[in-house]
């Protein structure tokens, strides 16, 4: 196998839920050592989420995969020297805890800079390092609120709606990932420093959300709610079809929406002057939605779907993860692996992303136990069988 990209880098991770280990788990999926760091008394709260098997989350064996766990107990100063010694050669740390914990800890950057000038700090947070907003608590779903996320997604006759998966903390952790390696890079070119990475969640969704700023400062213009459609941009809604499955149609490009009103038998609108720019069409939506949701009635799922593609038409079915299970585009690009959970069970785990035609990124083993290489780590940090019992002994692993 080839080295992987970030082959030689080391990753210390302080997070825990969701933003900073979903940045590490990117870091080690394409090669990085990732060391998460653990609470003794009962780890990242991760591990119980969701659906259990045999009392672990199945979404942990994911989201700590190819990472190593090592238990510290950060309230005693010697976890806290233990945190030092790993943190000297480090070249990232992540970190994920409400501004200022690490200084409460005697952490600052200040002190880790001096102690390791080349790290590279990412700071996951709610509202950031600054600000008045700082030392609030801030979830994801705060930030995907304060972003201006949740007011523009639902239907226009109804209160906001949460998107099915905790997407602003999956946004914040990419930013923090993208972050982290524009710092290497300036790190390589400009004599070794490191520096700070801050990323607050409200700001990850924010910078989201496309045309919103200058529409409201140019031309007062709040966007709303608007449901399936895509405003301004038509035709791009869902379709109920006569077997009651729904279908996405993308045919919002110019030529698109002429291949698509003949391959529905609509020549006269594909003919039409008047709807030849997006704008022409936005202006007759209404109309346009109409006709598309009759057309797609008429038609079960299947026929509708294949006569489209034919047409070159933007269009699909609304995926469940049972249709993920069996669709070839899935299969032929690797987007399941295979894995064995602790029992030995095999299980699918999502494939990875982005793919590297040279160097890949892979999965090679689930999420580890808790504290499974404490051991292991100790021992590299200078610690012998006697000095790792006396740490157990003292609950600092």
């Amino acid at each position: 196998m080839p080295s992987k990209p970030l082959s030689g880098l080391k990753v210390v991770e302080l997070g825990t839920l969701i933003a900073g280990p979903f940045a590490a788990r990117i870091c080690a999926e394409f090669g990085a050592e990732v060391i998460k760091v653990e609470s003794p008394d009962g780890g990242d709260p991760l591990r119980k989420w969701r659906k259990l098997y045999e009392g672990t989350s199945l979404w942990w064996f994911v989201q700590a995969r190819n990472k190593r766990s090592l238990t510290l107990n950060l309230k005693q100063a010697e976890g806290i020297e233990i945190l030092k010694r790993l943190l000297a050669d480090a070249d990232i740390l992540i970190e994920n805890f409400r501004p200022g914990t690490l200084e409460k800890l005697g952490l600052s950057w200040d002190v880790l800079h001096a102690l390791n000038p080349g790290l590279v700090m990412v700071r996951l947070s709610g509202f950031g390092q600054s600000g008045p907003l700082k030392d609030q608590p801030g979830f994801g779903a705060v930030g995907e609120s304060m972003g201006g996320l949740r007011y523009i997604t639902g239907f226009e006759d109804r209160p906001p709606v949460r998107t099915g998966i905790s997407i602003g903390d999956s946004i914040a952790a990419l930013w923090g990932v993208i972050g982290a390696l524009m710092a290497l890079r300036h790190r390589e070119v400009n004599g070794g420093q490191g520096q700070v990475v801050d990323v607050a969640l409200y700001e990850a969704v924010f910078a989201m959300m496309e045309s919103l700023v200058p529409e409201f400062d140019v031309l007062g213009f709040i966007r709303e709610r608007s449901g399936n459609i895509m405003p301004g941009i038509t035709p791009s809604s869902i379709h109920t079809c006569a077997d009651g499955k729904a279908i996405q149609i993308g045919a919002n490009g110019d030529a698109i929406f002429q291949r698509f009103m003949r391959a529905i038998g609509r020549n006269d609108l594909a003919d039409d002057p008047s709807l030849a720019d997006n704008a022409g069409r936005d202006a007759r939506r209404d109309e346009l939605y109409a006709l598309i949701d009759a057309w797609a009635a008429s038609l079960p799922q299947d026929q509708a779907l294949n006569l489209l593609n034919a047409a070159e038409v933007p269009a699909s079915q609304i995926y469940s993860v049972a249709d993920m299970f069996k669709d070839p585009q899935f299969l032929a690009r690797d987007m399941f692996i295979d894995a064995q959970l602790p029992d030995g069970k095999p299980f699918k785990m999502p494939g990875i992303v982005p793919k590297l035609s040279a160097t890949p990124g892979s999965s090679e083993w689930r999420g580890p136990e808790l504290g499974e290489h404490t051991e292991e780590l100790l021992k590299t940090l200078g610690y012998d069988a006697a000095a790792l019992a006396r740490l157990r002994t003292a609950g600092v692993v």
